[in-house]
């Protein structure tokens, strides 16, 4: 309230003056930093050994079939047992598992950085994959039980969306240099360092948390939802590939669909089931979990097509290509740095629709791009597009999370980051297909640009309508 004298404090009303947002307290500050520095450190792993595959594969003898298991290997167990290792940290710790975790990748990425063979190699991965699963859920719902619901969560979520959307740029980018200058080793190396910060740090600022309750854990739930997805990243992953034909791929697509649908029979019986149904049908989770996996999944489309077109048929070094996605990562962080204001004056929802709208207009309109040219454009689309990304993570996360109890924070964030990272492993695969069945890679371009930019927009439509009715 405002200060005034004795006699006029009686004959007048005074306005109150406006609250100032809260702020982070300094111990605050280094919890977000330990959970945010374990995020952007396995966003970092998604995309910073791409570039150094051609090297990687002629140092250790792996042929070109050989290469996709590199990104393959890391991509299965990181998707595949995401809500398993979610719902085990709501039951016996999310700080305990989180170490874990982080011992699990620092060893695995040293385990990578020594490899002597391509077995040794692979096995690192996908350890890395699975320390990921581990990291992932159990960092997000740290976060979210950390710092309360409203405007700290809000800003909380923003930093760690920024850096989650930056770390996947900040990997293109580094992986050419450390590549060029130190070698491919030189790229697993700074993901063991960084996780050995990490955990150096995280026992000494992380409290313990988990349910108040000691439920079994549902193992047919485990079984059905984890071998659903290890065998339908499988099959995208590797259509990505060789195609859809391959007597694998279908078997293990089949596989895969079943198996979740027989996870979904399993979950509407079981006494604890790993996901709550009703959890499930709550709009909020439902339609922004699929506005999440439409903007991960095809802006990691257009970044991969992007990097065809700037590199194949405009003939940019990697350097000049790591430049054009240099200014996509600073627009994702001065995005950052206003979603926390945007989604406090519009709401997480309304963002969170318009943010799928921007993203789509803006991948919309590098349909302009032309044969020989379009560098200009497609910076400052993508850079645009990847802005609104941005807005639509953090939107995404808190429309998801809102309102639900801390009990159940692990299941609900565990939806989050599982749409996380099946939508950047199945979105590359789906349209990387598609693009090759084209004539040239300018029309494989195009046809993926503008398939993205409908789905993109038609679920904006699509969420819009569905959390309209929630209000």
């Amino acid at each position: 309230m405002a200060i005034e004298s004795p006699t006029s404090a009686s004959s007048r009303t005074v306005a109150p003056v406006p609250e100032a947002p809260p702020s982070l307290s300094g111990r605050a500050r280094l919890v977000l930093f330990v959970l945010c520095a374990a995020q952007f450190m396995v966003a970092l792993d998604f995309s910073v050994l791409n570039v150094a595959l051609p090297v990687l594969g002629e140092d250790l003898g792996l042929s070109r079939s050989g290469l996709q298991w590199a990104v393959t290997a890391f991509a299965l167990p990181s998707g595949g047992f995401l809500l398993l290792f979610g719902r085990i940290a709501d039951l016996y710790g999310r700080r305990r598992l989180f170490l874990v975790g982080l011992a699990v990748f620092g060893a695995a990425s040293l385990l990578a950085t020594l490899a002597w063979n391509p077995a040794s190699f692979l096995a690192g991965r996908a350890l890395q994959g699975l320390g990921a699963a581990v990291i992932v859920p159990t960092g997000m719902s740290l976060l979210t039980t950390t710092f309360p619901e409203g405007p700290l969560r809000d800003r909380a979520l923003g930093i760690s969306g920024t850096l989650l959307s930056l770390g996947f740029t900040v990997g293109m980018v580094s992986g050419g240099v450390l590549t060029d200058t130190l070698g491919w080793r030189s790229t697993m190396a700074l993901l063991a360092g960084a996780a050995v910060i990490v955990l150096l740090l995280a026992p000494r600022l992380l409290a313990e948390s988990r349910t108040p309750e000691r439920p079994k854990l549902d193992v047919p739930g485990a079984v059905t939802v984890t071998g659903g997805l290890l065998s339908l990243i499988y099959a995208l992953s590797t259509a990505a590939e060789r195609g859809f034909g391959g007597t694998d791929v279908r078997i293990t697509l089949v596989l895969g669909v079943a198996l979740l649908t027989a996870f979904v029979v399993v979950e509407s019986r079981s006494a604890a089931p790993l996901v709550s149904l009703p959890m499930l049908r709550r709009r909020t989770v439902a339609f922004g979990n699929l506005g999440g996996l439409a903007t991960f999944s095809l802006m990691s489309t257009i970044v991969f097509v992007l990097t065809l077109y700037l590199q194949e048929l405009l003939h940019l070094s990697a350097l000049g290509t790591g430049l054009v996605f240099g200014v996509q990562g600073l627009a994702s962080v001065a995005a950052g740095m206003y979603a926390a204001r945007i989604v406090g004056r519009f709401g997480a929802r309304r963002t969170l629709v318009m943010s799928l709208l921007g993203q789509g207009v803006f991948i919309g309109a590098l349909l302009g791009l032309g044969e020989d040219s379009g560098v200009l454009l497609a910076t400052v689309a993508v850079s645009l597009a990847s802005a609104c990304h941005l807005g639509a993570i953090i939107a995404y996360g808190l429309t998801v999370t809102s309102g639900v109890p801390d009990g159940e924070q692990g299941l609900a964030t565990g939806l989050v980051t599982t749409t996380q990272q099946v939508g950047i492993t199945v979105g590359i695969p789906l349209l990387g297909v598609l693009s090759t069945t084209q004539g040239s890679l300018f029309d494989g371009v195009r046809l993926v640009v503008a398939v993205a930019a409908v789905i993109l927009i038609a679920t904006g439509l699509l969420v819009g309508a569905g959390l309209r009715r929630t209000a």
